[in-house]
C-alpha cells in the first residue's frame, strides 16, 4: 500500500511538471510585443507632458500620488503584509512545494529573479528618482513602516518581484480553453496590480514606478521561462540526488523568516514559514523514501 501510494504521488507530480513544460513550451517570442508597447506608450506619455526630466516625472505624478496614498493607507496592517510580498523570501516561500511537484516552474523562477535584480538594481542607478519621502514633506502623506529618502524609486523593485513571479505562474498554469484563459490571465494581473500598488499606500513610490516596475517583472518572468526552455542550467532541481541542496536552501530562508518574525511581528511571515515548514517535510519525505 506504501508502494501504491508513494507511486501516485510521483505519478501526479509528474502530471503537473508536464503540463506546466507543455505550456511554457507553446509560448511564442511575441508575447513580448505588449510589454514593449506598454513601455513605449509610458515614454510617449512623459516625453508630450515635458516630463522625462526627474522633476517633472515627479510633480506630474503629485495629486495622483497623494490620492492612492490616502486611500490605500486607510488599511495599514493588511497593505503593509501585503507589501512584504515584494520581497522574494517571502513570496518565493510560498511557491516552495513547486520544487517537488513543478520544478520546471522553479527553473524559470530562478532564471527570472536573477534577471529582475539585475534590471532594478541598473535602472535604479541609470533614472536616479527620489523617493517620495526625499521629495515631498513627509508629513504631508502617509508613510507606513520604513521612511525610505534614497534616490532609487523608479523603478520599483518590489513591483519587479511581483510580476517576476506572476508571470512564471500566469504561463505555468494558463488554462486551455480561451474563456478561462482571459479569466485566468485578467485575475493574475487585477492581483498584481493590487500588491504592487501596496508600495503607493505605503509611501514609497510613485504610481509610476510601481507600473514600469510590473512591466519589467512581466518581462523578466518572459525571459526566465525562455531561458529554462533552451538552456537547462537549473535542471538539477528536479533531480532527488540534488534534495539535500534544496534542505539546505530551504532552511536557510526559515532562518530568515525567523528574523523577520523577530523584528517585525506579521501574520504574513508566519504563513511564509508554514510553507516552507511543509515544503521541508515534503522533500525530506521524498528524499529518504527514494
Amino acid at each position: 500500500m506504501l508502494y501504491k501510494h508513494i507511486k501516485v504521488n510521483l505519478s501526479t507530480n509528474n502530471i503537473m511538471n508536464t503540463n506546466v513544460v507543455n505550456n511554457y513550451s507553446k509560448l511564442k517570442l511575441t508575447l513580448f510585443f505588449l510589454p514593449i508597447f506598454f513601455l513605449t506608450a509610458i515614454v510617449v506619455f512623459l516625453y508630450q507632458r515635458d516630463a522625462l526630466h526627474i522633476d517633472k516625472y515627479i510633480q506630474i505624478q503629485k495629486n495622483c500620488f497623494f490620492f492612492l496614498n490616502s486611500k490605500l493607507s486607510q488599511f495599514p496592517n493588511t497593505l503593509f503584509n501585503l507589501n512584504q510580498l515584494g520581497d522574494c523570501a517571502v513570496f518565493l516561500s510560498f511557491l516552495s512545494i513547486f520544487m517537488l511537484y513543478a520544478p520546471k516552474i522553479w527553473e524559470s523562477l530562478i532564471s527570472a529573479s536573477i534577471l529582475s535584480c539585475i534590471f532594478s538594481s541598473l535602472l535604479k542607478h541609470v533614472f536616479a528618482v527620489p523617493r517620495p519621502a526625499a521629495s515631498f514633506d513627509k508629513n504631508s502623506f502617509v508613510i507606513i513602516g520604513n521612511t525610505l529618502t534614497g534616490n532609487n524609486s523608479l523603478p520599483s523593485g518590489h513591483s519587479i518581484t511581483i510580476f517576476t513571479v506572476l508571470t512564471v505562474l500566469l504561463f505555468a498554469f494558463m488554462p486551455q480553453k480561451l474563456n478561462y484563459k482571459i479569466l485566468w490571465f485578467v485575475f493574475i494581473t487585477i492581483t498584481g496590480l493590487m500588491l504592487v500598488f501596496t508600495r503607493v499606500g505605503v509611501g514609497a513610490h510613485y504610481p509610476l514606478d510601481v507600473i514600469i516596475g510590473g512591466i519589467i517583472g512581466y518581462i523578466s518572468g518572459l525571459l526566465g521561462i525562455f531561458i529554462s526552455k533552451k538552456y537547462r542550467i537549473w535542471a538539477w532541481i528536479g533531480d532527488k540526488r540534488y534534495y539535500p541542496i534544496l534542505v539546505l536552501f530551504l532552511l536557510f530562508c526559515c532562518i530568515s523568516l525567523i528574523n523577520k518574525i523577530m523584528n517585525e511581528n506579521l501574520i504574513i511571515f508566519y504563513l511564509s514559514l508554514i510553507s516552507l515548514a511543509v515544503s521541508l517535510y515534503k522533500i525530506i519525505n521524498v528524499y529518504i523514501k527514494k
